[in-house]
């Protein structure tokens, strides 16, 4: 990570919690590593990033419905989907720190050392050996790696490494009144297997036809024992995803669809494509036929955000072994031959995005210092250039001065507004520090009321990313903001 990008990454996490949109978790007991609340203007963005991906997934689709499952579920469950016995992270101790980290993460930092020091023949072999061995579980070739390319503890600075271990990475607790006789449960890892589950109650209540799509936003929960990176890597995180039930056979074509289309739905919020990348799984899970992954280049090297996975049949026959109960769907159509299809248990592609990842993705997208400075004077501003969609404030109402009718003025235009969109009112200090503020928080309109507001009705609003004011009449205002904010600009289907 280069001085600037490290620097551009500490300015966010400070400005996020200065503007309240994260603060580390129970701070004022000196705060629980790896977990993070989301403050005022942290809930407002979250909660339009959840409405814009739900809106583009169950909205725009007939076919896709939307579910909230439980965050306990029965233990077979993740027995059934191998989290049990195969839900585990290669980690490796350094005895002089006694801190632990995740052997392939140690090794991607490596690699991301030797692109920004021109290796890339280092990298790209590295990179390879790692794949290869994680492919093959292969442990000890993972210290191997570790010690052959010479690296060290962050803290100790010494290659004093332990042999690399698997640790499984569910949270477990119990329940019942009883302790000795209660039920050890799971805090689920994933919100997949809630959809799983309730496939084919969804199928038969909806009358659902394959292919059909299941959407889901919720909690989960991985005991991270190497946390890091700020909201990147939480032990309590919110997922979105979706799993979409086809024919055996279109799988393939199917995945194709999506991975496009998700890569669309970044994309329509305004980033630059060639921030994104697609990543390709070499060391594919246990249930998957075909997975990618949509990276994004964060000030700390490319990292995933959505995940692609074509999981096969795997998923509903498991729960249909372990749960006894038939979970196969009957599909009346007729193949090419003329003959019908009949009973097959259908197969899935999965569309998943870490919310919180999305969240400081659109942050550090967003996050701007602006040089305003002119001959006469020095002058800057930090502004958060949010798609206004996102923007936790639509718009922001200030009375010039606290005198002569301008509070009352303000407080009606805003009355008549709020029923349709997240206001601030604001009448303290000067109208050009007021501006700044809302700059910060990614407010797209500011909106000033003056003395001549109450003889023709009209205000002068100011456009967040130019700066730029015009005069217009305090009846527009809903047009004018509402159609800058429309969810139809960012679900325009070409």
């Amino acid at each position: 990570m280069s001085n600037s990008t490290d620097e551009l990454f500490k300015n966010v996490i400070a400005h996020a919690k200065e503007y309240g949109f994260v603060f580390p978790s129970s701070e004022i007991y000196d705060g629980l590593s790896a977990v993070y609340d989301y403050g005022q203007n942290g809930a407002e963005l979250k909660n339009n990033l959840k409405t814009y991906w739900w809106k583009a997934m169950v909205q725009m689709n007939d076919n896709i419905v939307g579910i909230d499952s439980a965050i306990f579920m029965h233990p077979k469950i993740w027995k059934a989907s191998g989290h049990v016995d195969g839900f585990s992270d290669p980690m490796i101790d350094n005895k002089d720190s006694n801190k632990r980290y995740r052997a392939d993460q140690l090794l991607e930092d490596q690699i991301a050392k030797y692109d920004v020091e021109g290796k890339t023949d280092l990298a790209e072999e590295l990179q390879l050996e790692m794949d290869n061995a994680l492919k093959a579980d292969n442990l000890p070739r993972l210290k191997e790696l570790i010690i052959q390319h010479k690296i060290l503890c962050p803290l100790s600075k010494t290659a004093n490494w332990t042999d690399v271990r698997q640790f499984n990475l569910m949270f477990s607790t119990q329940m019942g009144a009883v302790t000795e006789d209660s039920d050890v449960i799971y805090l689920r890892p994933e919100t997949a297997q809630g959809i799983f589950v309730n496939y084919l109650n969804v199928q038969k209540s909806g009358r659902m036809k394959i292919p059909f799509g299941i959407a889901q936003i919720g909690k989960a929960f991985r005991n991270e024992v190497i946390a890091r990176q700020f909201i990147i890597r939480m032990r309590e995180f919110e997922q979105m995803e979706m799993q979409f039930f086809v024919r055996p056979g279109t799988q393939a074509e199917w995945f194709d669809k999506w991975k496009q289309a998700r890569l669309n739905w970044h994309l329509a919020l305004g980033t630059d494509l060639n921030k994104y990348r697609f990543h390709e799984h070499t060391k594919l899970a246990h249930y998957a036929d075909a997975a990618f992954d949509i990276e994004f280049d964060f000030p700390f090297g490319f990292k995933e955000v959505e995940g692609i996975h074509s999981r096969t049949d795997f998923d509903l026959s498991q729960h249909q072994k372990f749960s006894g109960k038939k979970l196969q769907y009957f599909d009346p159509e007729l193949d090419e031959n003329g003959k019908p299809y009949g009973n097959y248990v259908p197969y899935v592609i999965e569309t998943s995005i870490g919310l919180d990842r999305m969240f400081l993705l659109t942050m550090i997208n967003a996050f701007e210092e602006e040089d305003l400075s002119t001959e006469e004077k020095q002058d800057s501003r930090t502004v958060l250039r949010l798609h206004p969609c996102l923007a936790p404030v639509k718009a922001a109402i200030f009375p010039l001065t606290k005198k002569d009718g301008l509070p009352e003025k303000a407080r009606e235009i805003m009355d008549n507004l709020k029923t349709d969109f997240n206001l601030q009112y604001e009448e303290k200090d000067a109208i050009g520090k007021r501006y700044r503020r809302q700059d910060a928080i990614g407010t797209p309109f500011c909106i000033t009321v003056d003395h001549q507001t109450l003889e023709d009705n009209t205000v002068t609003i100011r456009y967040r990313d130019t700066m730029q004011q015009e005069r217009v009449a305090a009846d527009d205002l809903q047009k004018i903001i509402g159609d800058m904010v429309s969810w139809k600009n960012v679900l325009k289907q070409d």
